[in-house]
């Protein structure tokens, strides 16, 4: 897909739900809504693969599957409620962002926090962060994981999408290794599309480097 399609379908799918979005600022911990972000059209595409995931079943059979069960309608809005909770209170100051988007949650790992530049291999210094937010997702055993690797959009086009792919696996691996179900976890690379910043600068191609985790409720 071109990248000004990706930023504009990005875009497209992030400014539907602003008014039911809200997010936690990862230095202050203050929680406010995507419309009070400025530049809203490039920055609020964040965790817009939440919007791609939707119907992608497979996952959920296989947890069923794997014997730990479906919520119930009726419990999916407390069971994301206390989740989120959670999730707000372990990476509170970690520079990882927790957003709300109806009964999905979206983790927005930075690159410059998770990897060096140019490589897929983790920062040693986030393992205690990642392992915080296994050790929720062990607790809430009924939510499926995407994991989405990003990159920025220097070099070629073909690189980027095999560097986002083994950023995504690095973060799953990490995941499975701490006791996460394997058969909850499913992993996508998007190269350098559905970016979040502009790309002309340092500093927003620092923020397309980046890891999303998108955490949707098993239901029945």
């Amino acid at each position: 897909m071109p990248r000004n399609r990706s930023l504009i379908a990005a875009c497209v799918m992030a400014s539907v739900g602003l008014a039911s979005c809200t997010t936690t600022n990862p230095y202050t911990g203050e929680e406010q809504t995507s419309q009070a972000t400025k530049g809203a059209a490039i920055g609020a595409a964040t965790g817009a693969v939440a919007g791609l995931i939707t119907g992608n079943h497979s996952a959920k059979r296989a947890v069923i599957g794997a014997g730990i069960g479906a919520l119930a309608g009726g419990a999916v809005g407390g069971y994301m409620d206390q989740q989120e909770a959670e999730l707000r209170k372990e990476l509170r100051g970690t520079g990882v962002s927790v957003t709300r988007e109806g009964d999905q949650l979206v983790l927005n790992m930075p690159g410059n926090l998770t990897f060096e530049h140019d490589s897929s291999s983790l920062n040693a210094q986030f393992f205690e962060v990642l392992g915080s937010v296994a050790t929720v997702l062990e607790e809430y055993e009924k939510t499926v994981i995407h994991v989405a690797g990003f990159t920025d959009a220097t070099g070629p086009e073909s690189y980027n999408q095999r560097l986002s792919e083994r950023r995504a696996e690095a973060v799953a691996s990490y995941l499975r290794g701490q006791g996460v179900l394997a058969e909850r976890i499913v992993t996508r690379g998007y190269g350098e599309s559905h970016f979040v910043a502009s790309n002309a600068t340092p500093e927003g191609r620092s923020q397309n480097r980046r890891v999303e985790l998108t955490l949707e409720p098993v239901t029945r």
